[in-house]
């Protein structure tokens, strides 16, 4: 019975820490209504300035707490000054532009970090007069522990009477119902956002401060913690910090006992639940019903126009430059624009369900990863050759979409995307975990070409064709009625179902279509790569698809792709360099803040008028 208590006690502990980072997220989202994924970079943030002002400060009790202290206000001032010099430039782009320049935010403090404090892990002192251990019922308990199960509730009530006994507190709660109504009623919403981000960024780095004693500082923080805290807020419900508070007890309480009953659950265990949770209750257990995150990027959308005659001159002297293109480079640039090819079609792909579909997605590289892996375990156990693994990987992230995608479009807003997010992780954790099947980390090897289509050269026209044939049959669909249909759906949902057409339907299959040709782009890598890795469902794959596609701008049909060849011709440029994610980073960030529109619309400004019209790169654009 004591280890069972012992078991308890530890989640709480745990579950205490989660909160501080998850009730920080909760509240810029609350106001901002912005998914900032540098919240988990804030808590590195806080980790390692607490080691730095542990060594300064002098020794004993009240200089590891004022370390604690100085270190989650010093986050607070960062995420102030992020948020001046940044984030108040986007407020009025589209919200999920605003999600791409968290990510940049993430890269570049990645590497500032590394710059400052070296790749390896900074190990802080425990926390003085709390280095022992207590003996509850014969089991021993950290003495800090203890006391991260009793601060986690007295930060919520101290977030309780800030809310609720104070003015600032009063006002945060007003912008949380309604933004616009504040702003009318004149009181100076900038500063409103950035007193918001100030208290959000300080409990982040106050939650990674106080975990310094229990985790060294290290680069993986971020990234570590950022998927349970945005898994906990979405339990909660978005905007809510009591939720928060909830949610981070049972996940902490989930992965204590988890670990004894099915040790390879843990790695899921939070997702599981939260997908669970999202179909029972969509919003979330203390969350409100009409919390959106909506998936255009711009003013609203023209006609779809077909090609003019000059668009398609344009087209046809970049099929012959394709075409020519193996003729002219070399051996590394062919994989290159091979691997370019492949991207193009699996933005396209998330493109069809984000713009035309409205449905936002966090997981897209499921469909990816599963095409990848439905292709490579039919060359290991069934033997097939590359046609049939070609037609195999798109069976198979159909299927997976089919399944998922039945409980994704029940859905709505920023808790769809967080169930497709639970999607792939989960589908993420079965490739990790099941070693005997998937080779677990060591991925699948020798998944090769035929023989006919061994060389760069030829395996490029194999590439090139098929990407070709599925941009023509998505652009064909984005045209029929179905297209048109999605489009409906997603400005005016309420009108489609008035005049007979199922939505959800037509939803549903617009997430298999665009989870057909994801599998088709994974099983062109696998076979351009000749291996597979879990490394394809993660949600970093699932990021670099976001990013590809809010680049070049969600409301072109040309968008994804113009997003796509720049975000790969990027990465390989500068992933050769030193500290290359801060360059990364701050090109993102250049761009989202001299092109909130997106590449293909900033293009448009400059482009003559014949070729920049809305055939190309405007709503009806290809």
């Amino acid at each position: 019975m004591g280890f069972y208590l012992a078991q308890f006690l530890t989640g709480l502990a745990s579950a205490s820490s989660l909160f501080l980072v998850a009730s920080g997220l909760s509240i810029i989202f609350g106001v901002t209504r912005i998914v900032n994924f540098a919240h988990g970079s804030f808590f590195m943030l806080g980790a390692y300035l607490a080691y730095t002002f542990v060594q300064i400060l002098p020794q004993g009790i009240f200089g590891f707490w004022g370390a604690i202290l100085v270190a989650s206000l010093a986050v607070g001032l960062i995420g102030v000054l992020i948020e001046m010099t940044l984030f108040r430039r986007i407020y009025r782009a589209p919200e999920l532009f605003q999600l791409v320049a968290t990510f940049g935010v993430v890269l570049v403090i990645q590497d500032l970090t590394l710059w400052l404090w070296g790749p390896e892990d900074q190990f802080g002192p425990r926390a003085p007069g709390l280095e022992g251990a207590v003996r509850i019922m014969g089991e021993p308990i950290p003495e800090y522990d203890i006391l991260l199960i009793f601060f986690g509730p007295a930060v919520l009530l101290g977030i309780w009477l800030l809310f609720n006994k104070t003015r600032w507190g009063t006002l945060v709660r007003a912008a949380t119902q309604d933004r616009e109504m504040v702003g009318a009623l004149g009181v100076n919403q900038s500063w409103l956002f950035t007193s918001v981000f100030f208290v959000g960024s300080f409990l982040a780095g106050l939650g990674g401060a106080i975990q310094l004693p229990r985790e060294a500082a290290n680069l993986l923080m971020d990234l570590n913690v950022i998927g349970e805290a945005f898994v906990v807020v979405v339990i909660g419900g978005m905007g809510s910090v009591p939720g928060a508070f909830l949610a981070s007890v049972l996940i902490g309480e989930l992965n204590a006992f988890g670990i004894l009953i099915f040790p390879e659950i843990t790695l899921v265990l939070a997702f599981l639940v939260m997908a669970v949770v999202l179909v029972v209750r969509p919003w979330g257990l203390l969350g409100r019903p009409d919390v959106v995150l909506r998936g255009s990027a711009g003013p609203a959308e023209g006609p779809l126009q077909p090609f003019t005659s000059t668009a398609r001159l344009v087209l046809f002297g970049g099929l012959v430059l394709l075409l020519a293109a193996p003729l002219i480079l070399g051996d590394f640039e062919i994989v290159l624009l091979t691997d370019v090819l492949i991207f193009i079609l699996f933005a396209v792909s998330l493109h069809l369900i984000m713009g035309p579909g409205g449905m936002v997605s966090f997981g897209h590289a499921a469909y990816f990863g599963l095409g990848a892996y439905g292709a490579a375990l039919a060359v290991k156990y069934l033997g097939v050759n590359m046609l049939g693994g070609m037609v195999l990987a798109p069976v198979a992230a159909g299927l997976g979409a089919l399944v998922f995608g039945w409980f994704c479009v029940r859905l709505s807003g920023v808790y769809l995307a967080m169930l497709t997010l639970a999607a792939a992780q989960i589908t993420w954790s079965v490739a990790f975990q099941w070693q005997d099947v998937t080779g677990g980390d060591d991925g699948i090897l020798g998944v090769w070409p035929a023989e006919w289509v061994s060389g760069k050269a030829a395996y490029y026209y194999v590439t090139l064709t098929l990407v070709g044939c599925g941009l023509f049959f998505i652009r064909r669909l984005i045209f029929s009625p179905f297209g048109f249909s999605l489009r409906a759906g997603r400005d005016s949902p309420l009108r489609v179902e008035a005049i007979g057409i199922n939505l959800k339907t037509q939803q549903w299959i617009g997430f298999v279509v665009a989870g057909l040709f994801a599998g088709l782009a994974g099983g062109l890598y696998v076979y351009s790569k000749g291996s597979v890795f879990p490394d394809e469902l993660a949600i970093s794959r699932s990021v670099d698809g976001l990013v590809m596609v809010l680049l070049g701008g969600i409301q072109s049909l040309i968008g994804p792709i113009v997003g796509a060849v720049s975000f790969i011709v990027l990465e390989d440029l500068v992933t050769r360099l030193d500290y290359w994610r801060i360059i990364f980073g701050s090109i993102i960030l250049f761009i989202v803040i001299v092109a909130p529109e997106g590449l293909a619309g900033f293009a448009r400004r400059f482009l003559p008028q014949k070729l920049a019209g809305r055939d190309l790169m405007g709503g009806g654009g290809a």
